[in-house]
């Protein structure tokens, strides 16, 4: 839903299914959206009862305790766990044979080659036309873990449902590479792709940087790079899909007088996604409000967001990322940037597992439509 309209309603209090409330600091809601409202005058209280969506409940009763990652206390380990489990995920994607992959090297800010995969039918490779959209794409996997090889099959479902092609960036991951290395990775690959744009058969002004959970984070980032540095032509839109943006919000969440009712139903467990801040952004910095963090890695640490190209967010209510995320869009509003953002009720982080509940289609349907747009 487009932000900016509809009533305003303060949000100070949520009751968990297990019968708790649970204090919260005072937030407005505007639409879906959760911003600071200290200042509102006087309290009104709405209580939120949190619960799975019934169709992804259904969908996750056999898994039990298995559809939680592990609260694993190394970077390594995180990516041994992720790789496996989301090698095995996508691999019962079915095949799609009008995509072909092309891969392609371009050179980072310290002259690393970096590997940039096409995801495009034949028609699109073969187009003498300049006018064709593109999706530049980031994976997820906490900044630490998987590969464009791993997220192979998804990437060409998308391209082949949307009809747009996208181009995955195969970024350097932390502890070995942290912070700047997977952000200027990113960002080598979009100058890359819009410097070559005219050869690739795309037109530079139909642009759009793409990406989810930690890679949200990276397109995130890159539209902030690319506006302070000026690329031309600017980015079109940027698609964040639950993204990571925040490493102040993981602590915020564990060091709160109450435990947040999110944790109950988390995939995520916060003190692995602590790991995976450390692994990027350093130990000494991660989480620390008046650390020296660059907005470029933890974009929710920006102070100004105006210029940013217009933005679709989507989230679930039950993911450890809802706050950020909903504040992130809700600034941008306020910065006069063109947004979507949707909450999407009773589902956690990565909710697309289950692919066939209803709420896992019509964030697939919002996803691409915003693709086609470009």
């Amino acid at each position: 839903m487009q932000l900016g309209k509809g009533p305003i309603v303060p949000v100070d209090r949520l009751e968990h299914s297990n019968g708790h409330t649970y204090e919260k600091e005072p937030t407005i809601a505007t639409h879906n959206v959760l911003v600071n409202a200290r200042s509102l005058s006087p309290p009104q209280r709405l209580r939120q009862t949190l619960k799975f969506d019934p169709e992804y409940a259904r969908w996750r009763e056999p898994f039990g305790d298995k559809a939680c990652m592990p609260p694993f206390k190394t970077a390594h380990e995180i990516r041994h766990f992720n790789n496996t489990f989301m090698r095995a995920v996508w691999a019962l994607i079915p095949p799609q044979p009008s995509i072909t992959r092309t891969k392609y090297m371009c050179s980072s800010y310290d002259g690393a080659h970096i590997e940039v995969v096409r995801f495009a039918a034949a028609e699109q490779i073969t187009s003498h036309q300049s006018s064709q959209s593109a999706v530049l794409y980031l994976h997820g996997g906490g900044m630490v873990a998987v590969s464009v090889e791993i997220f192979a099959p998804q990437l060409a479902k998308l391209a082949a449902d949307s009809g747009v092609q996208i181009f995955a960036v195969e970024y350097r991951l932390a502890p070995e590479y942290p912070d700047p290395s997977p952000t200027e990775d990113c960002y080598a690959a979009l100058q890359w792709l819009s410097t070559h744009a005219a050869e690739l058969g795309v037109d530079p002004t139909r642009l759009g940087v793409m990406g989810d959970s930690a890679g949200g984070g990276l397109a995130a980032g890159i539209s902030l790079m690319a506006r302070d540095r000026g690329l031309e032509p600017p980015i079109k839109k940027q698609i964040l899909v639950y993204p990571m943006l925040d490493d102040r919000s993981v602590y915020n969440l564990s060091t709160a007088p109450h435990p947040s009712p999110l944790a109950d139903f988390a995939t995520l467990p916060i003190s692995m996604l602590k790991v995976c801040w450390e692994a990027y952004v350093g130990k000494e910095k991660a989480g620390r409000a008046d650390a020296d963090v660059s907005p470029y890695a933890a974009p929710g640490r920006a102070s100004d967001l105006r210029g940013l190209p217009s933005t679709y967010i989507d989230v679930g209510g039950l993911d450890v990322f809802r706050d950020e995320c909903a504040s992130f869009a809700a600034r941008l509003a306020a910065a006069d940037v063109e947004v979507e953002f949707h909450l999407f009720p009773g589902v956690p982080h990565a909710f697309e597992s289950a692919s066939d509940t209803g709420v896992t289609k019509r964030a697939i349907e919002g996803r691409i439509r915003w693709m086609r747009d470009l």
